[in-house]
């Protein structure tokens, strides 16, 4: 475990963040210019990190206004020295970009907590040993922004600074006595075994100070214990763990002071945080009344290429643009949300199975979309698709089930659909709250649009090997698979790889992808022949390996699976070529 780079906004600020350069700029008047629009003295129950410094806001506006986003949180404002500016270098209240995005986002009906810290930069408490002056610095924010409530990000050797962090809580007791509506919240580093013994002394400290920390945010990422890392469980091991920890500081903490918030995609060790996981932490959340979910960040909320982990402004996963702003939204009217603890009186809880299918271009597949009563009564919930891609028709038979019931999903593919996975969400709304589920469709096509074959047998589900050909003790098997009832096992031995191939012709001089889900040691998927590509990976789940690759004059290639020698066995499921 590298405690130096602990925490997920550790870094992701350590990526995206941008230090505070300049010489210090005086602190802005503080004023009230800004109109009030926060909500009164509640908290936030989805708050996702926005970075104000990377130029990419415009998401955000696309969030509030078109998925329902209605809180989020702004980073980062630097301490330096006894004055504040924004990560931009420019000082706070007087930011012509950063002021004005926050000003349209409350006009579009958004409020905003204001972030302090980050793995570049500090808190005011932590730069200023003059305690007026970090009440004064800290007013500011309130006054400049028209804000109830304001996030400290602590990290990296701060973490240990115990004087800052006395300076800190002693001017959260003083702030809280002049605006009787402020709530603050302090995000931290986390193991999956909660927090370090420098995370708890910070707990000490506001209970020192006689003052309760609002939310105690926990950063769920980066725990550099593997690529393969379940993410999701991750997240809950690290909540149920933290939250014993502080209430051996103070029995009266409850889930209602905690907040959990992932590195949504590619973290910066190499796990990935999915769309599976966001559900995951979801309906924990739901279940016991977390008084915050928040990710970083969105920003990053969006697919890309690249090759670099944790890049500022997209999750390097195969998704829709905003799909975790989707699966993390509903909790804001959930039973659980708003910081309250406790449910209402009744709930309900959805799941679909399978979870993915491979279709070809032109076909079909269904699911089956199950929900139970969770408390209370049963109540009607009612059923809605987003994220497919065009040309994809999802509809559900019924399209509203009383909880406990269920329904049948069906997603048609049109003949013109990209090859591809498109992560489906799969809402149900009640009246006791809103709950979603992701369907990971898989189009199969014939060429990309260039023409020529395709693979043939490529989810595995013909019920035989052919026309694959294979090594040794290659085989089909019933588990584990990515989607339907087989995959194939390719069984390396002492002495040789083991593979799997199969020839195809597609057009001359195109390029193509290859995609497919594989798992196991050093698991390899390619193409040789009329092309040379590869790419592997060394992972105890499903993930999916892309390899882009130009046909030659003759347009023949041969696809293949393979394993490592001395290896066990890899299995892949899902094989596309678009």
């Amino acid at each position: 475990m590298h405690l130096a780079r602990l925490g997920g906004l550790a870094a992701s600020a350590c990526a995206f963040a941008l230090a505070a350069t300049g010489a210090s700029v005086a602190l802005a008047p503080a004023s009230n210019a800004a109109t009030s629009g926060a909500a009164g003295n509640s908290v936030y129950s989805v708050a996702p990190y926005v970075d104000m410094s990377n130029g990419q806001e415009g998401l955000l506006d696309t969030a509030i206004t078109g998925h329902h986003l209605k809180a989020y949180t702004a980073a980062f404002v630097l301490g330096e020295g006894c004055n504040q500016v924004w990560g931009d270098t420019l000082p706070i209240g007087n930011d012509s970009y950063t002021d004005p995005e926050i000003a349209r986002a409350r006009s579009e009906g958004a409020s905003v907590i204001i972030s302090s810290g980050g793995a570049s930069g500090l808190p005011l408490a932590w730069t200023c040993t003059t305690q007026s002056s970090i009440d004064a610095g800290y007013q500011a924010l309130i006054d400049d922004y028209g804000v109830t409530q304001l996030d400290f990000d602590v990290e990296g050797a701060a973490v240990a600074d115990t004087a800052a962090a006395a300076r800190q809580m002693q001017a959260m007791k003083d702030l809280k006595a002049a605006n009787p509506n402020l709530q603050f919240s302090i995000t931290l580093p986390v193991l999956t075994s909660g927090l370090t013994n420098d995370g708890v002394n910070i707990l000490k400290a506001a209970k020192n100070a006689g003052v309760k920390i609002d939310v105690v945010n926990i950063m769920t990422m980066d725990y550099y214990a593997g690529t393969g890392a379940e993410m999701g469980q991750g997240a809950i091991d690290a909540a149920k763990a933290t939250l014993a920890q502080m209430q051996s500081v103070d029995p009266g903490y409850g889930y209602a002071n905690l907040g959990i918030t992932p590195m949504i995609g590619k973290n910066d060790d190499g796990s990935t945080f999915t769309l599976a996981d966001a559900q995951t932490v979801e309906s924990f959340a739901a279940q016991n009344g977390v008084g915050r979910l928040a990710f970083w960040s969105v920003n990053r909320d969006q697919p890309c290429g690249g090759s670099a982990n944790s890049l500022p402004t997209c999750s390097e996963i195969s998704q829709s643009s905003l799909a975790f702003t989707d699966a993390f939204v509903p909790y804001e009217g959930s039973s659980g949300g708003g910081g309250g603890g406790g449910g209402t009186s009744s709930d309900f809880s959805l799941s679909l199975s399978p979870g993915s299918a491979s279709v070809a271009q032109g076909g079909s597949a269904t699911a089956s979309v199950a929900t139970a009563t969770t408390s209370g009564s049963a109540e009607s919930v009612a059923l809605t698709a987003s994220g497919a891609p065009s040309g994809v028709t999802v509809s559900f038979s019924p399209a509203s089930v009383t909880s406990g019931g269920s329904s049948t999903l069906t997603a048609a593919v049109g003949s013109s659909v990209a090859a591809g996975s498109y992560p489906i969400t799969v809402t149900g709304k009640g009246t006791g709250g809103t709950h979603s589920a992701t369907y990971t469709l898989t189009v199969t096509g014939s060429g990309g649009g260039g023409g020529g074959g395709s693979l043939t047998n490529a989810g595995f589900e013909s019920g035989s090997l052919g026309p694959w050909t294979c090594t040794g003790g290659s085989t089909l098997v019933s588990t584990p698979v990515h989607s339907g009832g087989h995959a194939l096992q390719v069984t390396p031995d002492s002495g040789g790889t083991g593979e799997c191939d199969q020839t195809v012709t597609l057009s001359p001089n195109h390029s193509y992808t290859l995609t497919g889900w594989v798992q196991g040691p050093y698991a390899y998927l390619g193409v040789s022949g009329g092309a040379t590509a590869s790419t592997w990976s060394n992972s105890s789940i499903w993930n999916q390996l892309k390899v882009s690759f130009t046909t030659g004059s003759s347009g023949t290639v041969t696809v293949y699976v393979h394993g490592w020698y001395g290896q066990g066995s890899v299995y892949a499921d899902d094989l596309a070529l678009g």
